[in-house]
């Protein structure tokens, strides 16, 4: 039994082209199968969609998340309805292709815990292949995920035990995807081109990129706070180099007093820095001891149960 669980966001066009190349390539792999699409709070009929693809097919399930929470939360979600013995996530916008799911199923079957669906080619804007870069490198240099795929993978495939363990954590503020390659686990890869997006675009805004980031680092490692320690070490002993410098040459000149001032105010800026890098990861542990659910089921679509490949 395999689940394929699919975040959407305003994808009311996509999703019943997917679902014809998801019943195609399910029927080459055989067994029984089931797709969970977690609709995040669409502004279109992303959700009528669903229950029209649910009355027809009862392999399919939807829910529908009370506000739009971002695609890793949609992901937990999905991931905390599986019952199957495996679960891929699968974007809804056909950039994966279902295709791909025959050779990532024969990895698991061959004893993969974990299958990374791992990019060759990227199409799109650069500027979205330029920060992907940026936060694969952080990831693996900066945080030390070594094991993470360098040219990333957010097509992935993981066992039930995967699911499990991965349920096992409550954190909030949190990249699933680095989540998943932390727990471990015998982890493969399979490589594929990622594809144009069929129609409608991204909810992938900077402002949610730059939030991974944060979420990513600050849940898996305490570089920031080190760094600001060595930087401010650097700047203490810079700034005491050029004191030093301007009280014994430019008194004549003038330009002590001011060189005094600019030292001080890049010390200030420095340090309201460091403070809003230790404020990122307060705000994180107060977020979790308030013990809020990360997201609220508004309605859903379809059976429970998932019928047998026809």
């Amino acid at each position: 039994m395999i689940s394929i669980v699919t975040p959407a966001f305003n994808e009311a066009t996509n999703l019943p082209a997917l679902y014809e190349r998801l019943v195609a390539a399910m029927r080459d792999i055989g067994g029984e199968w089931e797709w969970i699409v977690v609709d995040d709070h669409s502004r279109d009929e992303t959700f009528a969609v669903i229950e029209a693809l649910a009355l027809r097919d009862a392999r399919v399930r939807g829910l529908r998340l009370s506000r739009n929470s971002g695609a890793h939360v949609a992901i937990t979600c999905g991931l905390h309805q599986v019952d199957s013995d495996a679960a891929v996530m699968m974007a809804a916008d056909l950039q994966d292709p279902p295709e791909m799911l025959a050779s990532m199923v024969a990895r698991w079957r061959q004893g993969a815990q974990v299958v990374w669906a791992t990019r060759r080619a990227r199409p799109g804007d650069p500027s979205h292949r330029g920060f992907a870069a940026l936060y694969y490198w952080m990831m693996r240099r900066l945080v030390g995920m070594t094991e993470m795929p360098a040219r990333g993978a957010d097509f992935f495939l993981v066992d039930r035990v995967v699911v499990d363990a991965f349920r096992r954590f409550s954190e909030r503020n949190v990249s699933v995807l680095a989540l998943i390659t932390w727990l471990g686990f015998r982890q493969e890869c399979v490589e594929y081109d990622k594809q144009p997006r069929l129609s409608g675009q991204s909810g992938w805004t900077l402002a949610r990129k730059i939030k991974l980031v944060v979420d990513s680092i600050t849940s898996f490692s305490g570089f920031p706070i080190r760094l600001c320690t060595y930087l401010g070490l650097v700047f203490l002993t810079g700034s005491l180099v050029l004191l030093l410098v301007a009280v014994a040459l430019l008194p004549q000149l003038g330009g002590g007093l001011l060189l005094v001032l600019s030292l001080i105010v890049g010390l200030a800026g420095f340090q309201l820095i460091a403070l809003g890098i230790v404020g990122e990861y307060v705000w994180r542990a107060l977020e979790e001891t308030r013990r809020r659910p990360p997201y609220l089921i508004e309605a859903m679509a379809g059976q429970r149960e998932a019928a047998k490949l026809q």
